[in-house]
């Protein structure tokens, strides 16, 4: 089974079977080649129902939890997206493939690195890439229509939620460092007021910076995997 085909069943049964059916997000995971954002020796694991680890002790995030972050976003064609936790670029590229500009913030130089020689070898023109601590967002380039942070924090960060349009959504997981986060959505309102939902208990690794935790040590997590 080749690259393509492999693509196809992901989405029909990772993706599609489990519920998730906006066309824009099922059609770009359908054209992301995410064997390209993994390191060579688990490229043959690229397309299975599972996290798998990346450079820099990361991980890159089960393909349905990606799905699942970008579809309760609601993230739509011409819309601005901030990602917090660029990692290997894999879902940052799935939101190029849809919206009209992305902007993704990495604190590990070597996965910011990799990413931005990805996205140029593989024609993404509308991602941009910053290193920095991502827990304060992107000032320079807010608002933005939806913002996915892909590490989870003890809280949304309060500058991340006014850097919304209204209306904008965001996503991202809350708990403890552990691991065992609940993934939350954000939207904002008219007159300062916000509306949160759970969507569902996770694991993902923990969201480092001034606004997160620190960077000590913390028990490793699987990143990007649904929490039972």
């Amino acid at each position: 089974m080749n690259a393509t085909e492999q693509r196809e069943q992901m989405v029909e049964f990772q993706i599609a079977r489990r519920g998730l059916d906006d066309r824009h997000l099922l059609q770009a995971m359908r054209v992301v080649p995410r064997e390209r954002f993994v390191p060579d020796e688990v490229r043959e694991y690229a397309y299975e129902d599972s996290a798998l680890p990346i450079e820099g002790g990361q991980t890159i995030s089960q393909p349905y939890i990606v799905a699942l972050m970008i579809d309760a976003a609601r993230l739509a064609p011409g819309e601005r997206v901030l990602e917090i936790g660029t990692g290997s670029g894999y879902a940052a590229a799935v939101m190029g493939a849809i919206a009209q500009q992305v902007y993704t913030i990495e604190r590990l130089p070597e996965l910011a690195a990799l990413a931005r020689q990805r996205f140029a070898e593989l024609g993404y023109d509308n991602i941009e890439v910053r290193t920095d601590d991502g827990t304060g967002g992107w000032p320079e380039q807010a608002p933005f229509d939806a913002i996915l942070a892909a590490a989870g924090g003890p809280r949304v960060p309060e500058l991340l939620r006014e850097q919304l349009v209204i209306g904008g959504r965001l996503v991202m997981p809350v708990g403890d460092r552990s691991g065992a986060q609940r993934l939350v959505k954000v939207t904002r309102g008219e007159h300062g007021r916000y509306q949160q939902v759970d969507l569902g208990g996770v694991m993902f690794v923990p969201l480092i910076g001034t606004y997160g935790w620190d960077d000590a040590p913390a028990p490793p997590a699987r990143g990007g995997t649904p929490w039972t």
